[in-house]
């Protein structure tokens, strides 16, 4: 990259950087990092030059504005290479990793969240002051011809790519309306238009934004909604209304904002917003072939499945269509999160089973204080599923009791991770060898489960080297 490295030497005065590519992100741009005798700095090669320049421009002005952005330093004279500050590594997405993977976010993970939608305000309104919203591109305001790309954007990249059979026409007129309703609140605000979690940077705690270039003069309700609804963000409801409360008292700074009329219009970008990204995934996904995007389908779909529970009255075809849609066969695996149990047998000698869900484990029982079968030699050859084993054990009595116990205790526990949306929980039962007492007490906890519960449940005899699954 000579034109990278020619701007590194132009800004700095130092010659020879090492340059590093840098990972693929979602967009055609192309980043490296330039270093040379302590000095980072970031260089950017972009395939468009409108896009380029709206992102240097733009950065330029919410610099001046004092809003937390990359410093753009230096730009070659046709705009197709610039080099930024260097802003690290660490992204909030990776960041609130834990809370996206296991629906429970720690203190620090909520923090972070309700710094960046406390900034997200400031960064819509601080960052529309002064700014000639002509120099946006692909246009320079939230219209009604940004709403219809976005709308047969998902139309023609999406939903015509499942097979189904529907009227446009009637498709239109609700588009038409959806139109209309996004459009009746006119500010004079900055519409991020990407706004998410990858696209936050974290500097020593604090956020930054990148990637803004797709931006230009919109509503506030759409970057709320992109950031919040994120397809892989997993953000309980609890803590997603904690966040909109906390935005609303950010934005309330600049204007007065009415609760329950946010809301309502709230709820209609988050429809539209979904429609857009699943247009997105789809494009990207199915036609360019890049499996990030396939990857969050799932996500998006879920998200859509739970709006649709609430209504959309105004657009009854519309709804009708997102409904059959989503029911699809080739969806089918991608339904509503849904629990999953898993349920183990094992040997301590063999270690505890490792929990794959990288949700660090669950329920651990330790059968070796039941009467062992194994220390007679005729059970050698069976194993706790086998009549001889299983009458040793219930007429012993010590693992019935042993299991009255674990079974109420396990039976809240499931209750309230569906309750609350979470898709894993682990549960497994040890002994000496992994034959007898925890194969005996891991099958009977099993069928009580999936007798229970409408959830999936995963039963895994490891040293017996025997698997079962129980489906709702």
């Amino acid at each position: 990259m000579r034109q990278l490295i020619t701007l590194f030497t132009r800004y700095t005065g130092k010659t020879n950087p090492l340059l590093e590519a840098l990972p693929l992100s979602g967009s055609n741009r192309k980043y490296y990092r330039l270093t040379c005798d302590g000095i980072s700095l970031i260089g950017v090669r972009g395939e468009s030059r409108d896009e380029n320049r709206a992102f240097i421009r733009l950065a330029r002005h919410f610099h001046e504005r004092d809003l937390p952005v990359p410093e753009v330093l230096s730009v070659s004279d046709d705009e197709m290479f610039y080099i930024q500050q260097d802003l690290g590594d660490t992204i909030l997405f990776d960041a609130i990793k834990g809370g996206r993977l296991t629906g429970v976010f720690s203190h620090d993970e909520k923090k972070l969240l309700h710094k960046t939608i406390t900034l997200l305000a400031d960064f819509q309104v601080k960052g529309a002051k002064g700014l000639d919203f002509n120099i946006c591109h692909p246009l320079p305001e939230f219209d009604r011809r940004s709403i219809h790309w976005d709308l047969n954007y998902f139309k023609y990249n999406f939903l015509k790519t499942t097979g189904m059979d529907f009227r446009e026409d009637l498709l239109e007129d609700d588009f038409e309306r959806l139109a209309e309703r996004l459009l009746q609140e006119q500010t004079e605000t900055f519409l991020y238009r990407d706004f998410q979690s990858r696209n936050v940077m974290l500097v020593d705690g604090a956020p930054y934004f990148i990637d803004f270039q797709g931006g230009r003069k919109g509503p506030v309700y759409y970057d709320v909604a992109s950031f919040l609804w994120q397809a892989k963000a997993n953000f309980p409801n609890e803590l997603r209304d904690e966040l909109i409360q906390t935005y609303i008292l950010s934005l309330q700074k600049w204007m007065p904002v009415g609760e329950a009329a946010f809301m309502e219009q709230l709820q209609l970008f988050v429809l539209f917003r979904t429609l857009q990204v699943l247009g997105a995934y789809g494009f990207r996904g199915y036609f360019e072939k890049k499996p990030h995007f396939i990857q969050s389908i799932p996500f998006a779909l879920n998200n859509l499945r739970v709006l649709l529970k609430e209504g959309f009255e105004e657009y009854p075809y519309l709804q009708e269509i997102l409904s059959e849609m989503t029911e699809l066969k080739q969806f089918a695996d991608t339904c509503k999160r849904t629990l999953e149990v898993r349920v183990f047998s094992f040997a301590y000698k063999k270690g505890i089973p490792n929990d794959t869900s990288g949700n660090g484990g669950g329920y651990v029982f330790d059968c070796r204080a039941i009467n062992n079968p194994g220390k007679f030699e005729r059970y050698n050859n069976v194993n706790g599923l086998d009549e001889p084993v299983i009458k040793f054990l219930e007429e012993d009595g010590e693992i019935t009791a042993f299991l009255d116990n674990i079974y109420p205790l396990v039976d809240r526990h499931v209750q309230r991770y569906i309750d609350r949306g979470f898709t894993d929980l682990m549960i497994s039962f040890g002994c000496t060898g992994g034959q007898h007492r925890s194969v005996y007490a891991a099958q009977r906890i099993a069928e009580h489960i999936a007798k229970q519960f409408k959830v999936k449940v995963s039963l895994v005899h490891r040293e017996q080297n025997l698997e079962q699954e129980f489906r709702p």
